[in-house]
C-alpha cells in the first residue's frame, strides 16, 4: 500500500508580496496607465514564482512517486476550485 502524499509547505508572505507586485504591474500595464512599462516583467516574475513553488513541491515529494504526486496535485486543485465557486 502506498503512503498518502502529504506536503507541508510553510506560508511565505514574501512570495505573496512579490506575486502581488507582479500582478499589479501586469494589470496597470494592460489598463494603460501612463509610465507603467513593467507588464511583461510582471508576467515573467509571476511565472518564475510559480515555477519555484511547483519545483519546491516536487522536490519535497520526490520519494512519494509520480502517480501519487499527480493525483494529489489535481485533488488539491479540485478542492480549491470548488471552494472558490461556493464563496
Amino acid at each position: 500500500m502506498q503512503a498518502k502524499l502529504h506536503l507541508e509547505t510553510a506560508y511565505r508572505p514574501d512570495i505573496d508580496g512579490l506575486r502581488a507586485v507582479a500582478v499589479i504591474a501586469v494589470v496597470l500595464y494592460h489598463v494603460g496607465v501612463p509610465g507603467v512599462t513593467g507588464g511583461l516583467i510582471g508576467a515573467d516574475v509571476f511565472f518564475v514564482i510559480s515555477g519555484f513553488l511547483i519545483t519546491s513541491q516536487l522536490v519535497s515529494a520526490r520519494d512519494a512517486g509520480f502517480r501519487s504526486l499527480l493525483s494529489d496535485f489535481y485533488a488539491r486543485r479540485s478542492r480549491w476550485s470548488r471552494s472558490q465557486r461556493s464563496s
